[in-house]
């Protein structure tokens, strides 16, 4: 499996737009975060987990050049409204391209792309087949995967499991049944929007002891705001076995 971190920054990105605070300003590559969003590769297969604003460029970037399908965590903008930029993989692909979410994922989908979808589709939109899923596990194109629901302060959000690896963003609660669902994992993605605390998203603290429950050979921090800090000081700081993911980063297992 390969997975390559295509985004890793928070809602806003890193830089911020107007902010001039020292890690905004930061001429480090790796300060630089576009939006959440990861590129599984697997048993010959392509998939991604969200699809935010930046989607078009982080495939450019990271040279993605096919997606048998695609899981969406939530509905949030951030995570969701690069959507469209689908269609250049459906054009070469020749194929409708489905879309995983829960039954709330699925209803905002048919509503904020309300185009892709009816008898009279406009010329050219995104060939979209829309996915409902529970908690219960699927399999795609003979993967398996298994949904995970996280709390984002109030919202439920979908977290997803392939094989022994997992990846959690927007959290701010697990529940008891779906840490067993995330037991066993050797490869965790968890978010860890900064130090202080926050209604509805990890801190480093809260994300580092998540990680000492679920024991994982590796964890990467991601979702993470400017706030954080420089990532060469924040990675040294980290014990060994978590990475502070950084754009453009892969890891291979």
């Amino acid at each position: 499996m390969k997975i390559t971190f295509l985004g890793t920054g928070t809602s806003l990105g890193v830089p911020i737009i107007g902010c001039n605070c020292k890690v905004c300003r930061s001429t480090d590559k790796k300060d630089k975060r576009f939006r959440s969003s990861v590129f599984i590769e697997t048993g010959g297969r392509s998939f991604i987990i969200d699809t935010g604003p930046d989607f078009r460029i982080q495939c450019l970037n990271n040279g993605v050049e096919r997606v048998d399908a695609v899981f969406i965590t939530h509905i949030h903008r951030d995570h969701l409204s690069g959507l469209d930029d689908i269609r250049p993989f459906c054009y070469q692909q020749k194929a409708f391209i489905p879309v995983y979410g829960t039954k709330t994922t699925c209803e905002r989908i048919l509503k904020d792309f309300a185009y892709c979808f009816g008898e009279n589709r406009y010329p050219g939109v995104p060939d979209i087949t829309l996915k409902e899923i529970s908690a219960e596990p699927f399999e795609v194109q003979g993967v398996k995967v298994i949904p995970i629901p996280v709390m984002h302060g109030k919202m439920e959000v979908t977290a997803y499991r392939i094989d022994n690896f997992t990846y959690i963003t927007d959290a701010s609660f697990i529940p008891e049944e779906s840490i067993k669902k995330i037991a066993g994992t050797e490869y965790l993605v968890v978010n860890a929007l900064r130090k202080e605390p926050h209604p509805s998203h990890f801190t480093l603290s809260q994300a580092l002891a998540l990680i000492k429950t679920i024991r994982p050979k590796h964890a990467y921090i991601t979702h993470v705001g400017h706030g954080f800090g420089f990532y060469d000081e924040m990675q040294k700081n980290l014990p060994e076995n978590v990475t502070l993911s950084y754009d453009g980063l892969k890891i291979e297992f």
